[in-house]
């Protein structure tokens, strides 16, 4: 059986510094010439999008509430079989999940089997992190923490207190990053992208330079070396003849890449632009994703011929998926921060605002006539209601297992909700027959 490294990069806490740990590993193994997988634990699509700027390579989410164990276990072993690496950034604290461990990165890290590094927050303290770490190392045997790398280390003489308490915890310690604000990531939130506030490719290669120096990669991938059962599969064979649409730029992007490749299996996949296209491809169904319209809302509305389009194959029957950001496109207009209102496509008689933003977050599960199909929420915005109530299907839950007010809206065949949903497993027609069941 083959070997290779596979590392989970895990975190005492949100805040530590694993992103900003994860993105520079990327960086300096795909300068080292080899080929690197990234993964991400959990829904998030803007760490992904930042990994595959990195390694040069699209990354994949594992999450444990949205797909089966047997599929985590299964895109796993196909997406990191032609690798040489395979790096998964987890996601807040290492045992973080909606439900005490459940959706985790230990939960994960158990499951497939992946070695833990950790990355710890080491400003203001240095023998203090003894316990820690030899807390998070004994408290669930089913993981195993091979190694710490400290964040935010003020000098050598600081790192030397800090490799003593690893010495008494028992956790190896296998470097350092240095206090240095040219590798701070600025803060974000939905709608500001990394990319698009700073030169990603001088920051990424500025960390990888840092990492290079401070932390001893060559021995933090022999711990992380493990047997890899995954074999390479063949390309994206198409079982379908229809042709679907995806909505795809700076404006719309927030996609799974299991998603795609479950519309690749049913039909020819054509991207297309509502940003800097003039009209809509010929298509069975389209699929405007998430993203960021709301940095975009002049442009967006100056296309009006985008906009008809789009209109009038929704008023003509055309199938229609839209989820966060394209269900905003969809609205009638979409109002800016400052107050400012556009005009959008008109398909959903309502609007939306940034105006008062408020983040509503959360997994979301759909139960629709006993059958069931889970995603998550991301958002700042809200809906302004129309004159006109748009038809909505289900009951919507949350992990807690408690009904909360977020909608499936459906107009004709337009299906439309804040959910970003996960097919990826199911397979679309599955998800589009089971939300079709009114």
């Amino acid at each position: 059986m083959k070997q290779k490294p596979f590392i989970m990069i895990g975190a005492t806490s949100s805040g530590s510094g694993k992103t900003t740990f994860t993105l520079g590993l990327l960086r300096l193994l795909r300068n080292r010439g080899m080929k690197v997988q990234p993964f991400k634990c959990g829904p998030d699509y803007i760490d992904t999008k930042h990994h595959a700027m990195a390694a040069g390579e699209e990354s994949v989410n594992l999450d444990t509430y949205m797909a089966s164990a047997a599929h985590v276990r299964e895109l796993y072993a196909r997406y990191g079989a032609a690798s040489d690496v395979c790096v998964m950034e987890g996601v807040m604290g290492l045992f973080d999940g909606y439900d005490g461990m459940k959706g985790s990165s230990a939960e994960i890290a158990e499951l497939i089997g992946i070695p833990v590094v950790l990355v710890l927050n080491a400003k203001s303290t240095a023998y203090t992190v003894a316990p820690v770490l030899y807390g998070f190392k004994h408290f669930y045997p089913g993981i195993r923490v091979v190694g710490v790398v400290f964040n935010f280390v003020a000098s050598v003489a600081h790192y030397a207190y800090l490799q003593q308490a690893c010495v008494d915890a028992g956790v190896e310690a296998l470097g350092y990053i240095p206090k240095d604000e040219s590798i701070v990531i600025p803060s974000r939130h939905l709608g500001l992208s990394i990319d698009e506030t700073f030169c990603f490719d001088a920051f990424a290669d500025r960390v990888a330079e840092v990492i290079d120096k401070t932390v001893n990669v060559d021995r933090l991938l022999e711990l992380c070396t493990v047997e890899f059962s995954g074999e390479q599969t063949e390309g994206v064979i198409c079982s379908g003849n229809r042709k679907i649409a995806i909505a795809r730029d700076e404006a719309f992007n927030f996609m799974y890449r299991e998603n795609v490749e479950a519309l690749k299996r049913a039909g020819e996949v054509v991207f297309f632009s509502p940003l800097h296209d003039k009209r809509l491809p010929d298509a069975d169904l389209v699929y405007f994703p998430g993203g960021y319209p709301e940095l975009h809302l002049p442009e967006l509305a100056a296309n009006e011929g985008m906009r008809q389009a789009v209109r009038k194959y929704c008023e003509t029957g055309g199938r229609v998926l839209a989820e966060c950001g394209g269900m905003m496109y969809l609205c009638d207009t979409i109002t800016s921060d400052d107050g400012k209102v556009y005009p959008m496509a008109g398909v959903l008689k309502q609007g939306a605002t940034m105006e008062q933003m408020k983040l509503k977050l959360g997994y979301r599960e759909v139960r629709v006539n006993g059958q069931r199909i889970r995603g998550h929420e991301f958002h700042y915005s809200r809906i302004l209601p129309g004159h006109e109530k748009i038809p909505v299907i289900g009951t919507i839950y949350n992990a807690k297992d408690m009904v909360v007010d977020t909608p499936v809206y459906t107009y004709k065949n337009v299906l439309a909700s804040y959910i970003h949903f996960y097919w990826g497993e199911c397979g679309i027609d599955h998800f589009l027959m089971l939300m079709s069941q009114k």
